[in-house]
């Protein structure tokens, strides 16, 4: 069987996040030249998800269904931390200090300040940079020889595709169940992540 030609390939998923622009073609061979670097970045990113999903937990605990979800959210993306960090024991590498993720940092300077504006934005950002992690991981599952590694970055591929459309539904929970303005906000955010990604370039990184 053939695999999928970029152009047939959703952007992100099945989900309600719709990327707006498709990553850089170049993305994918710098990944793969690159993989070492990419898998230390995987770790750092599943580790600064599952802490996302805690703070959520303890910022927002009385928005109905959040904590539950935030806390099976944390142990699904330690889990997925941990095996990540056995195949970097494998590979002979050490994670080493976070030097941040330039990409969520640019979301976030999206992010609103007032309370019930925050408090939407955060969670469509968490669907956005997952749509992003959907649509990264399916690549190198395409692109990748190992087949232990394809299966890896496919099953990830699948999680994050659930979790952004978990964090897309909390969002229009936190707007009070009508749709339309997280609709309207998420395309807002939406063009901004492209902007984001145009300004930060190529990296070997997950984003």
């Amino acid at each position: 069987m053939s695999r999928p030609t970029p152009d047939r390939r959703p952007l992100s998923g099945e989900g309600p996040v719709i990327l707006k622009v498709p990553s850089d073609p170049r993305w994918l061979p710098l990944a793969l030249e690159r993989f070492d670097e990419v898998l230390v970045d995987h770790a750092h990113c599943e580790k600064k998800a599952a802490a996302n999903a805690l703070s959520l937990l303890q910022v927002y605990p009385d928005l109905p269904g959040l904590p539950a979800q935030m806390a099976r959210l944390a142990r699904e993306e330690s889990a997925h931390l941990a095996r990540v960090l056995d195949l970097m024991a494998a590979r002979g590498l050490t994670l080493g200090r976070d030097a941040g993720d330039p990409y969520a940092q640019g979301l976030q300077k999206a992010v609103r300040t007032s309370a019930e504006g925050r408090k939407v934005d955060r969670l469509l950002v968490a669907a956005v940079i997952e749509a992003r992690s959907c649509e990264r991981l399916s690549l190198l599952a395409e692109g990748l020889e190992d087949p232990m590694l394809r299966r890896f970055y496919g099953e990830l591929a699948q999680s994050e595709d659930g979790h952004q459309s978990l964090f897309y539904r909390l969002a229009v929970t936190a707007a009070g169940g009508d749709e339309a303005p997280v609709r309207a906000r998420l395309d807002e955010l939406l063009d901004h992540e492209a902007g984001v990604l145009n300004r930060i370039g190529l990296r070997a990184a997950i984003h």
